[in-house]
């Protein structure tokens, strides 16, 4: 699939704070349970208010393209035969204020338009010690 990062690419350290957003298989964001501030990349505290309390609130996996850019250069050997692959920033339907990054598979570089409607796709990756990371990437989506 073009824009698919290679197997053997590098997976997160999962870690309390990160393991929903990375194992749910959903856009699983952090909703503080004081201001009810939803927030992307999961902290350890609320960037609105402070507080260390969170809940976890699942956001339908819809959003468009807010900016993107397109890599040429391969900045690590693992990644050649992936260039060019496009890297966009994701405003969530659900939540607008929200954004996340990911790659954007299947589409061409001069096909990806800001406000190009996109959804979400997981690529799972198993780390060494055998648990199953899910990441988030995009396609185009078609509005019916």
């Amino acid at each position: 699939m073009a824009g698919e990062l290679p197997t053997d690419w590098a997976l997160p350290r999962l870690d309390a704070v990160n393991r929903p957003w990375f194992t749910a298989g959903a856009l699983a964001l952090q909703q503080c349970t004081v201001c009810g501030a939803v927030q992307h990349p999961p902290e350890e505290i609320c960037c609105r208010c402070g507080s260390i309390g969170f809940t976890t609130r699942v956001v339908a996996p819809a959003g468009t393209v807010h900016s993107y850019t397109v890599v040429r250069h391969a900045v690590n050997a693992a990644l050649e035969a992936s260039v060019p692959y496009v890297v966009v920033l994701v405003s969530l339907d659900e939540v607008p204020e929200v954004r996340v990054v990911g790659n954007l598979l299947d589409t061409a570089p001069e096909d990806v338009t800001i406000g190009m409607a996109v959804e979400t796709v997981w690529q799972d990756r198993v780390t060494e010690d055998g648990e199953t990371v899910r990441l988030p990437q995009w396609r185009r989506r078609a509005i019916v």
